[in-house]
């Protein structure tokens, strides 16, 4: 793994090809999620869910900007690193108790954004919440990026 900055450039789809490009970020608003390869060049496919208790995804027109970073502590490399401006960042490595406090993080962080986020009754589940305007948004913004 290399602790050199590189590039990575942003395609706009519907649906996420099944062979990804190296230094591509495929980003499916329609469908809310991103993939590219892992960015160590291990090949791996890095599949980042756009979503509040997930990643949030920034596009300024020119350039995009991923949060939180990549953490990819399920493959071999175990890379971790930032996407800003189009821009890969390398983060430090983490070590095992960190990556587990992280995943107990998320998980709690997860766990009380859907509390807040259904009404508690039960008959209820996540397809009955209205989706944000903030995804329909930044799926229009996309999509016109897109066609320019």
């Amino acid at each position: 793994m290399t602790s050199v900055e590189m590039d990575i450039k942003p395609r706009f789809v519907e649906f996420i090809p099944k062979d990804l490009e190296d230094g591509v970020l495929y980003i499916s608003g329609e469908y809310a999620t991103t993939a590219h390869r892992c960015a160590c060049g291990c090949g791996e496919k890095v599949v980042l869910p756009l979503h509040p208790t997930d990643w949030r995804l920034r596009f300024d027109g020119k350039t995009i900007t991923i949060r939180p970073s990549v953490g990819n502590w399920g493959f071999p490399c175990r890379s971790h690193y930032l996407i800003t401006d189009n821009r890969i960042e390398w983060a430090g490595n983490w070590t095992d108790d960190q990556i587990t406090a992280g995943r107990r993080r998320d998980a709690r962080r997860k766990s009380s954004w859907h509390e807040e986020a259904l009404p508690s009754r039960p008959e209820l589940t996540t397809r009955s919440v209205p989706q944000s305007n903030w995804l329909l948004r930044l799926y229009n913004r996309m999509k016109n990026w897109s066609r320019k």
